[in-house]
């Protein structure tokens, strides 16, 4: 699960569909962890990378990723597709928690005004919380990783996983009901410990490389690499009911304005 730097910052001037904040990764059982890690050197092998699979360069074809942008048609789909191939080829099931930030602050700026970690706190209680559901429903215990940031987001994080153990959730209680949520002592119980991954690490890649899809989806399922995630079968609401999905799927928090644009764009033709 992958802690962003900054989690708040200025909004744009207009509504767009890439203004989120993510915290987010995958669940893998840990006697599965050789398999991600193989099928990720195999992948960096036969490319020739030697270094950190950045998925924001990527994208990008920035830093050590421009030569990106220097194949030919051809050579660029083939990278694209073993790199899908790599990704839906772990034994691994996405999650994330995706807030919308101009509908969080639509809701709740005026009620908590600028507080620099709010977003995160939130983000990372849900995810964790749900991931810890998944270990119980499944007879295990749940280790998080969370990539390394600087000092104080790791901080941050620690105080976020302590209080989880010893609090449990941090919202209304009323609010939070329809979500089952667990309670403190099945928290501390399921939650066996944190650590954090350096961004060297191929788990701490595959995360980044998860994470921007599932974000993306939340605002067009059709976005490709989301979409064959979907196919695939590669996140966690693809392996629960319907109605188990508010609780122990996916969340897409505070996505109100996301909703009416599109609504307000489709009613236009």
């Amino acid at each position: 699960m992958i802690p962003a730097r900054n989690p708040d910052h200025l909004v744009a001037r207009e509504l767009t569909f890439r203004d989120w904040f993510t915290l987010g990764g995958y669940l893998i059982n840990e006697e599965d962890e050789g398999k991600l890690r193989t099928a990720h050197g195999n992948f960096c092998a036969a490319w020739g990378i030697k270094y950190p699979l950045h998925s924001y360069d990527m994208r990008a074809q920035r830093k050590k990723f421009a030569w990106l942008g220097k194949l030919n048609e051809h050579e660029f789909s083939k990278f694209m597709t073993d790199l899908a191939s790599m990704l839906v080829s772990f034994p691994i099931l996405g999650h994330a928690c995706v807030i919308d930030r101009p509908g969080y602050n639509a809701r709740y700026r005026e009620k908590h005004g600028r507080q620099v970690w709010q977003l995160c706190q939130t983000a990372f209680s849900v995810v964790v919380e749900r991931a810890a559901k998944h270990a119980l429903k499944n007879g295990r215990k749940l280790r998080v990783y969370a990539e390394e940031g600087d000092k104080s987001a790791d901080t941050k994080i620690r105080e976020y996983y302590a209080s989880l153990r010893s609090d449990g959730m941090p919202f209304d209680g009323t609010t939070m009901a329809k979500y089952a949520p667990l309670g403190k002592k099945e928290l501390k119980d399921v939650l066996y410990e944190l650590d954090f991954k350096a961004k060297s690490s191929p788990m701490a890649q595959v995360a980044d490389l998860y994470t921007y899809p599932i974000a993306r989806g939340g605002y067009d399922e059709a976005y490709g690499p989301f979409a064959q995630l979907r196919a695939n079968k590669k996140l966690i609401d693809d392996h629960l009911k319907p109605e188990e999905i508010p609780h122990l799927g996916i969340k897409y928090s505070c996505f109100e304005l996301v909703q009416k644009q599109k609504k307000n764009k489709k009613s236009r033709g």
